[in-house]
């Protein structure tokens, strides 16, 4: 997989979890971008991107991401 396939992955969580169809998301997104996207939907996105791609994050990786490219990176590299 590559960064564009995970992004693509990740769009419908993003819709899904932060119930809005209209989010757009590249690298550079950030939770400061996304109105819906607070501390508790970022536990609900976690979850439901480790279980679309079957892995776990530890707290660690979680508290380095700033944006959703840190995530992506995360991804690639389990």
């Amino acid at each position: 997989m590559n960064n564009e396939e995970i992004l693509e992955k990740l769009l419908p969580i993003f819709h899904e979890e932060l119930d809005n169809e209209e989010i757009v998301l590249s690298r550079e997104t950030t939770a400061d971008d996304i109105e819906e996207w607070d501390s508790l939907s970022h536990i609900q996105l976690i979850v439901a991107v480790e279980k679309a791609f079957k892995i776990r994050f530890t707290s660690a990786e979680i508290q380095s991401w700033n944006d959703v490219g840190e995530m992506i990176d995360c991804i690639l590299s389990k």
